[in-house]
């Protein structure tokens, strides 16, 4: 039986004190084998004394995360279980930067570091923390460049392993929730759903050309050339993804309908297009940028085009997420959301016409959480593939996501716009969708 005092009781008051709460809503299991909390939470594991340092040193989401990827920290149970209950106490359940401790806040960290034997020199944060805040001007496009590869070159035998066949790193649209590994309702249906949606929301037709902004692995170009007899041209900031979107464009036998380069959307001047689809890539954009994102894609259209622009929201009201936090320095650099009605507004501010509006925010949630499956089914190849801090990266931050989207603090939004001028749509909406 474990012991219920020692090291963990004291790790149990250093967290409470961190939260910002009287208590604990998780078992905490120590390096010595000690355990403190209600006996029924989920386990959060401290390996090493190295953790609690860096809670110390980072107090507040970023430190708890530097020692998850480390490897100083586990959630050896249900991962989803592990983090809600840690993001819904005290201070983390309030968005926004973490506020800093207080004097007698820190004073009591400290006196715990001595009693444990933790006291110590701040740890390096892992190796695949992103250091491109610390260089160049924000959303240059070095810089973007910069921030892309971080996240999306790390290995496409990685994502394949996670985003299954489908190799689509978005939303799925799913028929219901039920939890199906296969069939109509596996995330491979779902996402081709998702993609077969967006072309029938463009109005695509034989012989239409259009852009795809952000084209990732090609899967949306290869549908839409394949399915709707359009000719496709796909960029990205990413070198592996589009090896791998060409590669697969050649093996369909389709690269004199799809070309797929790599290119900044602002430099592309080969316009116009009829129709232009951004799925999941305006959150790189930033909010300084989306006029000039909204401008580039409005003169890149013909008057009648559509644009479908699907991003995530935030929810959460005026506060914005903490740039210190897990999510910029891990997994999107430089990564912004905005609000459903500021993505509107811009749309609009640049001429665009509003025609359809889809909250998937339900649907993103379903989305993550079969991709956290896949990932923890093939564990040991993701690890090999990538490296064991990449693999915790994406639990957590796949994990932490789709609790996001179940709480409603992020959602995700298809908005369908036109630029004004050709043809209009017919009037009811289920002719065009």
């Amino acid at each position: 039986m474990a012991k219920t005092t020692g090291v963990a009781s004291r790790l149990a008051e250093a967290l409470a004190v961190v939260l910002g709460t009287e208590g604990i809503p998780l078992r905490l299991r120590a390096w010595d084998g000690s355990e403190a909390g209600p006996e029924d939470a989920p386990v959060l594991e401290f390996r090493s004394k190295r953790a609690l340092r860096r809670i110390i040193w980072s107090p507040g989401q970023l430190g708890l995360s530097r020692a998850y990827v480390a490897g100083d920290i586990d959630a050896p149970g249900d991962v989803f279980a592990s983090f809600a209950a840690l993001s819904s106490a005290g201070k983390f359940a309030e968005p926004g930067p973490f506020p800093p401790l207080t004097a007698k806040e820190a004073w009591t960290l400290a006196k715990t570091a001595v009693r444990v034997g933790a006291i110590g020199p701040n740890p390096a944060p892992p190796p695949e923390e992103s250091k491109i805040h610390r260089h160049g001007r924000r959303h240059s496009k070095s810089r973007d460049a910069a921030a892309i590869s971080h996240h999306y070159d790390v290995g496409n035998d990685f994502y394949a392993l996670v985003l299954g066949p489908s190799m689509v790193y978005s939303c799925a649209v799913w028929n219901d929730q039920t939890d199906e590994s296969a069939g109509p309702n596996s995330l491979e249906a779902a996402q081709e759903a998702k993609i077969d949606l967006v072309c029938r929301k463009l109005g695509l037709r034989p012989g239409m050309r259009v852009l795809d902004v952000g084209c990732g692995w090609g899967s949306f170009a290869l549908h839409a050339a394949q399915r709707f007899g359009v000719d496709v041209v796909g960029v990205t900031l990413s070198n592996e993804q589009a090896g791998l979107a060409r590669k697969r464009v050649a093996d369909a036998g389709l690269t004199d309908r799809v070309d797929i380069r790599v290119q900044d959307y602002r430099d592309v001047d080969d316009g116009p297009f009829d129709a232009i689809s951004s799925i999941g890539m305006s959150e790189h954009v930033g909010r300084d940028q989306i006029s000039r994102y909204v401008s580039q894609l409005h003169g890149l259209l013909r008057p009648g085009g559509r644009l479908l622009n699907h991003a995530i929201s935030w929810n959460a009201g005026p506060t914005s997420p903490d740039p210190d936090s897990f999510i910029p320095r891990y997994v999107f650099p430089d990564g912004e959301m905005l609000s459903l009605a500021d993505m509107i507004g811009a749309l609009e501010s640049g001429g665009l016409e509003v025609l359809d509006v889809e909250a998937l925010r339900r649907h993103y949630a379903l989305t993550l959480r079969a991709w956290v499956r896949n990932l923890e089914q093939h564990w040991d190849e993701a690890v090999s593939a990538a490296s064991p801090g990449r693999a915790r990266i994406w639990r957590l931050y796949m994990a932490a996501s789709a609790l996001g989207f179940e709480d409603g603090l992020t959602g995700v939004n298809q908005v369908l716009v036109q630029r004004p001028g050709g043809t209009e749509p017919p009037l009811r909406r289920h002719a065009w969708i």
